[in-house]
């Protein structure tokens, strides 16, 4: 497995100077934000500045390997809306093809478990990425839906299901068990059983409650705001994340991809180590939990061989 940094972890960082910091921290690729007003990320339909970025990328031996576009209105009843969100993630198909990208992180809608009108939305975004699966087909793409607070997927179960409803090889599961943790939704093996089998990209950050038994809230889909945390952000290692047991059940069905450091410094810079520091003690972690699953699995195969 490779290691991607993310650009949430780089809010004072241009996306050049973010593949620089990724280099020196000892990563293997990098995962980039796509969003206008961001510094850390691509501005929409920027081919130019994505030209750029891979540049540098192939210069420092970081490729980009992710696109992180903040779309959510392909579930929008306003059929407007709806189509200029299509049209918003066309565009980064076309980008994440001049990165040389291979999957972009999709936002599945805009959902909130209070409002009416359950089976019109998800028509409406199933709708929506059966239309984007043919382009992102044929530019090498898949689309990954993430398990993600405010939007239609938020458990493993409803992002199988979404998956499974476009029914499309360029449209799979990003698996994000941090997400599905703090939710109070599935756990890890349930996580696999529901949704292993379609899992395309892996994004890897880690945390602590404050309080295990306070219900989950966000009032939007990006990030959770100070005053609605039950959680603290930690570096992969210092938090409560079973890491060797999520990694076991990647090796289990056959995962041998990038594993992404989402690390939070974007929102929650008061939480974390400084990006560099932070994202190379984080792939440090992830690199000897993966050392020692291959070294006890030499272990097993040695016992039966011998």
């Amino acid at each position: 497995m490779i290691i991607a940094g993310h650009t949430l972890g780089t809010p004072d960082h241009s996306v050049p100077e973010a593949l620089r910091l990724f280099a020196r921290a000892g990563l293997d690729a990098a995962e980039v934000i796509y969003q206008d007003g961001y510094r850390s990320g691509l501005r929409v339909g920027d081919t130019s500045a994505a030209a750029e970025a891979a540049r540098v990328a192939d210069g420092e031996g970081i490729p980009v390997i992710g696109l992180t576009p903040y779309t959510t209105a392909f579930n929008s009843l306003n059929e407007l809306e709806r189509v200029a969100a299509v049209d918003e993630l066309r565009g980064a198909i076309d980008t994440a093809h001049v990165l040389g990208a291979t999957r972009i992180r999709i936002y599945s809608g805009s959902w909130q478990p209070d409002r009416d009108e359950h089976a019109a939305h998800w028509e409406r975004l199933v709708h929506s990425l059966k239309e984007l699966s043919a382009p992102a087909a044929a530019a090498g793409v898949v689309l990954c839906a993430e398990n993600h607070f405010g939007t239609m997927t938020q458990t493993a179960r409803d992002t199988a299901a979404l998956v499974r409803a476009v029914d499309s090889p360029a449209v799979r599961v990003l698996y994000d068990q941090a997400n599905l943790t703090f939710t109070h939704d599935e756990g890890v093996d349930d996580a696999f059983a529901l949704q292993g089998d379609l899992i395309a990209h892996v994004h890897v950050k880690d945390l602590v409650f404050k309080d295990p038994n306070a219900p989950f809230v966000a009032s939007e889909t990006a990030r959770v705001h100070a005053d609605e945390r039950a959680v603290i952000s930690r570096v992969v290692g210092d938090g409560s994340l079973d890491w060797p047991r999520i990694l076991q059940r990647l090796r289990g069905i056959g995962y041998d991809d990038a594993l992404t450091l989402e690390y939070e410094y974007r929102w929650h810079p008061q939480d974390l180590d400084e990006p560099e520091i932070g994202f190379r003690r984080g792939a440090d972690h992830i690199r000897s939990l993966l050392a020692e699953i291959s070294r006890r699995s030499a272990d097993r195969d040695a016992e039966v061989l011998s």
